[in-house]
């Protein structure tokens, strides 16, 4: 049984994917804008010590397997492909051809993760967001674009551009909370300061964002100082938990619940909860998994390996019901998943655009981490695997007063800098 055979018999005969091995066989379609290039044994020792997902993810990473072509479109494809039944007479045909393969278990390559200490312990949360977010700003600046956000963006249009939508999003959410000046904010993990810059910077209010990545706080911070905003804006290298200020007017969480472990909500909304003074608002801005029945955490994953180790995706219900539990009453949710594959499209490009200076800066492996995890994830959003939640909260008051207006106002509008 050669390779291709077994591509043919895993992925189906009828992709529009051309797989080619080593061995010289190949499989799919000939031609095809997009192909699959197994490039030598350790290729296949990857596959068979680690079945699935991560065994792609190591031999991609370590330059084994390539795509040539458009990575996002090789997956959607290879997704949309109804995957054929495999008999049990070929299930042990490839168990055979592999299980020298599977003897040899060659090193992960260097990128994977190695985290130590507890889960979600201080030490070791400092350590994850370390590993995913103290790469190179000048990295992450080629990949996001001028806005240094690190989040879904909310896009107006269909053809409005990346920054105009981060914009929006930033806007979205000082819509929501209601911010006016003169109210306090704080942004928990708050990456390069993008929303709290322009929460000071177009509605008056002072921020202070706290984030784990010592390089994304000296980032922000710089970014304060140059816009003249140290009167109303900081940014702390901390851990959420050691904030002891309280009585804000409103707390943004964009991003940060996928890194908390479902076992930490209560604790966490309830840190939130009491950080906030009555009538006081929470926007809470996460990915969310749209299957309930799936498992929230795969620890041999690709994504807890190699790009968020000990993330983990709850259905938006299970979000909700935690806020609630904590006497925090929900106002709004809004599904943003659309909005998210269109926002990785342009992450995509941008990388892309800047290939050759990315393998130069942040090194070939952890180049290709961002290409196959961006592109995984715009298949994951656009097939409704995963969805990005605004959920909007409360600290009503005993008496039921919540401070919301009958109807919010979220339309887009145009803002200008505060003096």
């Amino acid at each position: 049984m050669k390779l291709a055979d077994i591509f043919a018999l895993v992925a189906g005969q009828d992709s529009d994917v051309e797989f080619i091995a080593y061995d010289g066989s190949r499989a799919g379609q000939p031609g095809a804008d997009v192909r699959i290039e197994l490039r030598n044994p350790r290729a296949v020792s990857y596959f068979a010590s680690s079945p699935g997902q991560l065994g792609l993810a190591r031999a991609y990473v370590a330059g084994d397997v390539e795509i040539v072509g458009d990575a996002y479109t090789a997956l959607s494809r290879l997704w949309d492909v109804r995957k054929p039944q495999v008999s049990v007479a070929d299930k042990a045909k490839i168990v055979r051809e592999l299980a020298p393969f599977a003897l040899k278990r060659p090193e992960p390559p260097q990128e994977e993760a190695r985290v130590t200490r507890r889960q979600h312990s201080r030490k070791r949360d400092a350590e994850v967001i370390s590993h995913h977010y103290d790469v190179s700003n000048t990295f992450y600046e080629w990949v996001l674009g001028p806005s240094m956000a690190y989040t879904c963006a909310v896009y107006p249009t269909l053809d409005s551009t990346l920054e105009q939508a981060q914009e929006e999003k930033f806007d979205l959410v000082c819509r929501k909370l209601g911010l006016e000046p003169g109210m306090r904010v704080l942004d928990i993990g708050c990456g390069w300061g993008g929303f709290s810059l322009h929460a000071a910077q177009y509605y008056g209010v002072t921020t202070i964002g706290a984030t784990l990545s010592a390089q994304q706080a000296e980032y922000g911070q710089r970014r304060i100082e140059a816009l003249g905003l140290s009167d109303r804006a900081q940014i702390r290298f901390s851990d959420y938990r050691a904030v002891q200020e309280s009585g804000f007017d409103a707390v943004a969480s964009i991003g940060l619940t996928e890194h908390i472990g479902s076992k930490n909500y209560p604790s966490y909304f309830s840190f939130i909860r009491s950080r906030l003074k009555p009538g006081g608002r929470l926007l809470n801005h996460c990915i969310t998994r749209s299957d309930t029945k799936e498992r929230t955490q795969n620890i041999n994953g690709f994504i807890n390996r190699y790009v968020f180790p000990d993330g983990e995706l709850v259905p938006v219900g299970q979000i909700i019901e935690a806020i609630e539990q904590e006497q925090l009453e929900v106002q709004h949710d809004e599904n943003l998943r659309v909005h998210y594959a269109m926002t990785l499209r342009d992450w995509c490009q941008n990388l892309e655009d800047h290939w050759d200076e990315a393998v130069a800066e942040v090194g070939p492996g952890k180049a290709r981490v961002w290409r196959l995890y961006m592109a995984a994830s715009r298949v994951g959003f656009d097939k409704n695997v995963i969805q990005l939640h605004q959920v909007l909260a409360t600290r009503t008051d005993s008496e039921g007063v919540s401070g919301m207006p009958i109807r919010p106002q979220l339309e887009t509008r145009t803002v200008t800098p505060v003096v």
